[in-house]
């Protein structure tokens, strides 16, 4: 969806040369939970533009790895730490394939979103399968006491994906930053503190 609205958090990520206003998505959660650390090793699915991956890399610096797959091309020139991967987190032969050198991470985020229809239930339960999806993924690569970040559109499934996330998280918190559209319905699921690997590094 094109936005012509040009709002504060446009301008701002224009200013300081990040690729889309979503970064301070992160940006806020990052600075409550620290959920980044230096050295790091961090997956980001739906990555394109590539924001995300931006403020994930300026954390974790060289001694970190940042992984960004998304169905788009991710073509922003980053440090060599930074892997970027073209392909269907859907597809499970491409997932284990290719993020086969790379696991397991310490922090599994997801900005991906569906195409919206305007259709509320619709969209919502698009975003669930989105969701779900990134929650599999993030069972199978990230290590023991790993974080896992995804977005999601309120909707019914909400309380049971939130369920399911608290049985293997130790710590949760559902966030909605202040860089998120008012007529927006989208929050974040922020699960700390994996209780055990269920991958099969």
């Amino acid at each position: 969806m094109t936005f012509t609205v040009q709002d504060h958090y446009f301008r701002k990520a224009k200013k300081e040369h990040y690729l889309a206003r979503a970064v301070y998505k992160l940006e806020e959660i990052q600075k409550r939970f620290r959920i980044l650390k230096a050295g790091d090793r961090v997956l980001d699915l739906g990555a394109a533009p590539g924001s995300w991956i931006q403020l994930a890399a300026g954390v974790v610096g060289g001694a970190g790895r940042v992984v960004g797959i998304d169905l788009k091309p991710i073509e922003h020139a980053f440090p060599k730490f930074v892997v970027t991967l073209q392909g269907d987190i859907f597809d499970d032969d491409f997932v284990q394939t290719a993020l086969h050198d790379y696991v397991p991470f310490n922090v599994v985020v997801s900005d991906m979103a569906p195409a919206t229809s305007g259709i509320k239930a619709a969209d919502s339960a698009r975003s669930a399968l989105l969701f779900e999806r990134a929650f599999e993924v993030a069972l199978w690569a990230l290590a023991p006491g790993g974080s896992f970040l995804a977005k999601l559109f309120q909707g019914s499934d909400f309380h049971r994906l939130l369920a399911e996330v608290k049985k293997q998280f130790r710590l949760t918190r559902v966030v909605r930053p202040e860089a998120t559209r008012k007529q927006s319905k989208e929050i974040y699921i922020l699960a700390m503190n994996l209780k055990k690997s269920t991958g099969g590094q």
